[in-house]
């Protein structure tokens, strides 16, 4: 009997969660083992339940889908997380990849290419079905999942010392981990880091 890939849904509203629930219930070789509304709780339940696939929300309370996508690449290598995300833009696909999702796809995917992309992924393929990841031209900047959790925090107002002691580093650890943010980013000042962060989805609002 062939083993069932199973399945943990991220989103945080809970009618996305029961649809995506009822197309995936519909599917004999799928089945899903649990759902969560906020990043922090998709990490923890992902090395605890081993799933074989995380759908993940970009937008979430708390640490966002990219962050805890990062941490679950980390912790759990043997789970594929698929991002399923209201954006298209270049910018998401390719960070989305970056940090380690192997696939993503749009909330407005039919049934059928949810399933298929649930399928794909639990198999070991990439599924980046989108025309700015196939391209090699202009590639937007992206950042580490550990430099995606500092900016999330420097967003939220913290200090290079809080954040040092949020994250168990060194201040200058955190300094350079912003210097590197900016570089990357072509910013130079926090209140411009701030901004684009929060426009180009890389951080939630605090």
């Amino acid at each position: 009997m062939t083993k069932k890939i199973t399945v943990l849904i991220v989103d945080d509203h809970a009618l996305i969660r029961r649809g995506f629930r009822r197309i995936i219930e519909d599917e004999a070789d799928i089945a899903v083992i649990g759902e969560t509304g906020d990043g922090e709780s998709a990490v923890e339940m992902s090395r605890t339940l081993k799933p074989s696939v995380v759908l993940m929300d970009w937008s979430l309370p708390g640490i966002n889908g990219m962050v805890a996508t990062g941490q679950i690449a980390v912790a759990c290598p043997d789970t594929a997380v698929l991002m399923v995300s209201m954006h298209p833009e270049e910018t998401r696909v390719r960070q989305a990849a970056s940090v380690g999702a192997r696939g993503y796809i749009t909330k407005g995917a039919v049934d059928p290419d949810l399933v298929s992309a649930i399928r794909r992924v639990a198999a070991g393929e990439l599924v980046f079905d989108s025309p700015a990841y196939a391209s090699d031209t202009k590639r937007p900047p992206t950042l580490s999942a550990r430099e995606l959790e500092v900016l999330q925090l420097i967003v939220n107002g913290r200090s290079n010392r809080e954040i040092a002691i949020q994250l168990n580093l060194s201040p200058n650890t955190v300094a350079t981990h912003r210097a590197n943010i900016m570089q990357t980013l072509h910013l130079k000042k926090t209140a411009e880091l701030v901004v684009y962060a929060i426009r180009n989805g890389l951080a939630a609002v605090p």
